[in-house]
């Protein structure tokens, strides 16, 4: 692994199990010091729910927000314990899908673990308030590729009647693509995309309408508290979500971040992007391993791997 060009990337919400880095922080001291930052900086024993749950709780957006992210930069610490990793030396580039954004620019320095963790805290409960329980859905169309969600989306918003919205939200790779808006356009759009030759559309198990025009009371609560916060130029550079390109500048990242909250996810041309300028290997720092397997979607000749757990930690160390 030495000498492969690295990209080190940070899942999102849906990637959060029960017993996530439990095993990390039994072995490492590490990793529980960054547990223990985020129960103190949140006032809560988010740690103790991250390992025993119940899921339905954790799988609130204000607690897995930064839970995932408290588990990634679990993941980092012990990699650069253990493993010697030096994200200014090893990293190419960092990248996070939708909250995993906050945890990439953690572990690029841009921000404290604390401050990730409120920062994520409030996004996960502007992101809840700002569409009534119910009004919003989410879904998945597999097998449509991002002009033709697009377009799917669009015809679903105007067929549904005034006011109505329909986004595209997620733009994952190998054919998934992810809307996002009012609950009658969504599933408006799961009815055209059938016509349309998707293999597959379905409501996906949200809380809330996330990554499009109806998060704009969330936008608006996440630029006031992000101009309170100090950003920190990244010690590697952030491939953001909404331009799937580089940025380094912090007033240029604050501005993305609130962006970010009404803006599509732009996954799979932000691997593309990294693949292109010479990344051969994604390592998904956290939990789950949904990134690593959209790098083989998208990126043929890269590999991606999941660090989670003292076993991954092993693996990346033995190759390092």
């Amino acid at each position: 692994m030495g000498g492969t060009s690295k990209a080190f990337i940070f899942p999102g919400q849906g990637s959060q199990s029960v017993g996530m880095a439990k095993a990390l922080a039994d072995e490492f001291s590490q990793a529980r010091a960054v547990l223990d930052d985020v129960d103190e900086a949140l006032g809560q024993r988010l740690s103790k729910l991250m390992f025993e749950g119940p899921q339905d709780e954790l799988t609130l957006t204000a607690n897995a927000q930064p839970a995932l992210m408290a588990a990634s930069l679990a993941a980092i610490r012990v990699l650069e314990a253990e493993a010697g990793l030096d994200l200014s030396r090893d990293a190419a580039f960092v990248a996070g899908h939708s909250l995993g954004e906050y945890s990439a620019l953690a572990a690029a320095g841009s921000f404290s673990v604390a401050e990730a963790a409120r920062l994520l805290r409030l996004r996960g409960m502007a992101m809840q308030d700002a569409a009534p329980v119910g009004a919003g859905a989410m879904a998945a169309l597999l097998g449509v590729e991002v002009e033709a969600a697009a377009e799917i989306a669009r015809q679903a918003a105007e067929e549904a009647g005034p006011g109505a919205v329909c986004d595209v939200a997620n733009d994952n790779g190998g054919g998934q693509v992810v809307v996002s808006g009012s609950v009658a356009a969504v599933n408006r759009a799961i009815e055209i995309a059938k016509t349309k030759g998707a293999r597959r559309s379905l409501l996906l198990p949200v809380s809330a309408p996330f990554h499009c025009s109806l998060m704009r009371p969330a936008a608006e609560a996440m630029a006031a508290a992000l101009a309170k916060v100090e950003i920190r130029p990244p010690c590697a550079p952030l491939v953001a979500n909404v331009l799937a390109a580089p940025v380094s500048d912090p007033a240029e990242i604050r501005r993305l971040l609130v962006a970010q909250v009404t803006g599509a996810v732009r996954w799979r041309e932000s691997l593309i992007f990294m693949a292109g300028k010479g990344v051969s290997l994604f390592v998904e720092c956290g939990a789950g391993k949904v990134l690593s397997g959209l790098v083989k979607r998208v990126c043929a000749d890269a590999t991606g791997i999941s660090v989670g757990t003292p076993a991954d930690i092993a693996g990346y160390k033995a190759q390092a």
